[in-house]
């Protein structure tokens, strides 16, 4: 029963990212404001990311217990404005929707991202992040958690 419960979430959140990935790229896209039907063709649909290791190669590690929780963020950091050093204690993914970002961790390990680009976060890792850009970063991050879970906790707290 855990494991079929487990992979229901697994297969709920990884539908909630298509649809929500698809809805963005086709948004951004300039299509009218009802979704497209079975009659309509030049629909595009590309996979962004898909692992089982978040960005610093560290395996993701199982989904919490308990009653399911999504929470969709849009987040958006001023330019050359830091982000406090903070931990995800849930497994998250996002994309970039406009802007650049680095992501430092705790031990050094950094990555950059650019507009358009994904990101499976580190989870249970120390982290900031940074745009060192000259206008706002603007990412999209969904979190697959627990009722009564946080998503986002100082480092060390």
């Amino acid at each position: 029963m855990r494991t079929s419960s487990r992979i229901m979430r697994c297969c709920c959140v990884q539908a909630l990212v298509v649809v929500l990935l698809a809805t963005w790229l086709v948004g951004s896209a300039g299509c009218a404001t009802r979704p497209p039907g079975p009659a309509q063709s030049g629909i595009v649909v590309q996979e962004l990311v898909k692992s089982s290791r978040s960005w610093d190669g560290a395996w993701l590690p199982p989904y919490p217990a308990g009653q399911p929780e999504i929470t969709i963020r849009r987040i958006t950091i001023p330019a050359g404005a830091r982000l406090e050093m903070h931990e995800h204690p849930v497994i998250n993914a996002g994309v970039l929707l406009h802007g650049q970002l680095t992501v430092v961790t705790a031990d050094g390990k950094t990555l950059s991202l650019q507009e358009g680009e994904p990101n499976i976060e580190v989870v249970k890792t120390a982290h900031y992040g940074i745009n060192r850009g000259d206008q706002p970063a603007e990412i999209l991050v969904v979190y697959a958690g627990a009722t009564g879970l946080l998503s986002t906790v100082t480092a060390g707290k």
